[in-house]
C-alpha cells in the first residue's frame, strides 16, 4: 500500500480570466505528481460532494443555503473574493468532501494527502478571503460525529492565521487550534487560537524550523490528539505573492518532513490539505504544493505505513 492521496476533477472551477486566485494549480498538482512519478493512478481516492448536514455541523444553515443557492448579497461575495457559480458551489462541496475523507484514510493508513482544501477564513456564518465552507473544522466535525475521533489538533502553518478555524472552536477543548503565521499579515483582525505564534516579517528557514520544533512535540505529548489536521500552505514561501515570509523551496521540504514524521513517530494519525499560496509562476507553486506529497511519500515509507 502507498501513501492514500485524494483527488477529484471537480477541485477546480471556471473563474474569470486574470482572477488572483491560482485555481488551475489543482488539476497541476495532480498531473504534475502522476508525471515525476510521485504518485501513481491506483494511489488517488476520488471524494463525493459533501452532504448539506455535514457543512451544518459548523456553519449556519442560512448561510450554506445562502451560499449553494446563490442568494448571498454582494457585500458577502466581495469578502469571499469568488464570484458565485454553481462550478464553484459544487467545487467547494466536493473539495469539502475530499478532506472529510483524507481525514478518515488518515486514521485507517496514519497518514493521507488531499489535494485541495485548507479554507481557514472561513466562519460560521459568512466566508472570507477565498475560504467559502471550512473544510478543517468540517472534517473535524465529521469525524466526532461518527465516532472516529474525539480530540483533534489542527496544525495551521499557512502564512495567515486561520482564524475562522480559531473562532469555531473558541469555546470547544475537544478541538485544538495552533496557528503559525506572519504577524503584519492577513486577516488584519485576529482571532485567539488555542495556540498563536505570530512570525516576524522576513523570518527564514532555519529561524522557522527552529521555532516550529519548539512548540510541535508538546502539543503531541500535551493535546495527545486522535488526530492531526495540517495545513501545509505553502504561502510563506520568499516568492509568494501574499506572504511576507522568506521561506526556500528546501526550507518548506525541511518542515513537510518535519511536521510529518513528528506525528507520525509519536503514532499520531495526520491528514494533511495543502493551503495557501499565490505566485504568478504556476509552475513553480504547483512544485512548492508537491512538496507535501513528497515527503508524505518519503514518510509513509520510512514508518513502512
Amino acid at each position: 500500500m502507498a501513501l492514500p492521496i485524494v483527488y477529484h476533477p471537480n477541485y477546480v472551477a471556471p473563474l474569470p480570466e486574470g482572477h488572483r486566485f491560482p485555481m488551475p494549480k489543482f488539476r497541476m498538482l495532480y498531473e504534475t505528481l502522476l508525471r515525476d512519478g510521485v504518485a501513481d493512478i491506483a494511489q488517488f481516492h476520488t471524494p463525493e460532494r459533501s452532504p448539506q448536514e455535514w457543512l451544518e455541523l459548523v456553519h449556519t444553515p442560512e448561510y450554506v443555503q445562502a451560499y449553494c443557492e446563490g442568494t448571498l448579497d454582494a457585500k458577502a461575495q466581495r469578502r469571499i473574493g469568488l464570484p458565485w457559480s454553481l462550478e464553484l458551489v459544487q467545487r467547494t462541496c466536493v473539495a469539502v468532501g475530499g478532506s472529510v475523507l483524507t481525514a478518515k484514510l488518515a486514521l485507517q493508513y496514519g497518514l493521507a494527502c488531499n489535494t485541495a482544501g485548507g479554507t481557514h477564513h472561513a466562519f460560521p456564518a459568512y466566508g472570507s478571503g477565498f475560504c467559502i465552507f471550512n473544510d478543517l473544522a468540517i472534517a473535524a466535525r465529521v469525524l466526532q460525529k461518527l465516532g472516529l475521533v474525539q480530540t483533534v489538533l489542527i496544525v495551521d502553518l499557512d502564512v495567515h492565521q486561520g482564524d475562522g478555524t480559531a473562532f469555531i472552536f473558541q469555546d470547544d477543548p475537544s478541538v485544538f487550534t495552533f496557528s503559525m503565521h506572519c504577524e503584519v499579515n492577513f486577516p488584519g483582525t485576529k482571532q485567539h487560537s488555542d495556540l498563536d505564534v505570530p512570525l516576524p516579517e522576513g523570518m527564514e528557514d532555519d529561524a522557522y524550523l527552529q521555532t516550529l520544533a519548539d512548540y510541535l512535540p508538546a502539543l503531541l505529548t500535551d493535546v495527545k490528539p486522535d488526530l492531526v489536521l495540517y495545513d501545509a500552505g505553502v504561502d510563506p514561501h520568499f516568492g509568494d505573492r501574499l506572504g511576507k515570509l522568506c521561506l526556500t523551496d528546501t526550507g518548506l521540504f525541511r518542515r513537510e518532513m518535519q511536521v510529518l514524521s513528528t506525528c507520525v513517530a509519536y503514532g499520531t494519525a495526520i491528514a494533511c490539505v495543502i493551503g495557501g499560496g499565490y505566485a504568478d509562476d504556476l509552475q513553480a507553486l504547483v512544485y512548492r504544493h508537491a512538496l507535501l506529497h513528497r515527503a508524505a511519500s518519503d514518510v509513509y515509507r520510512q514508518f513502512r505505513l
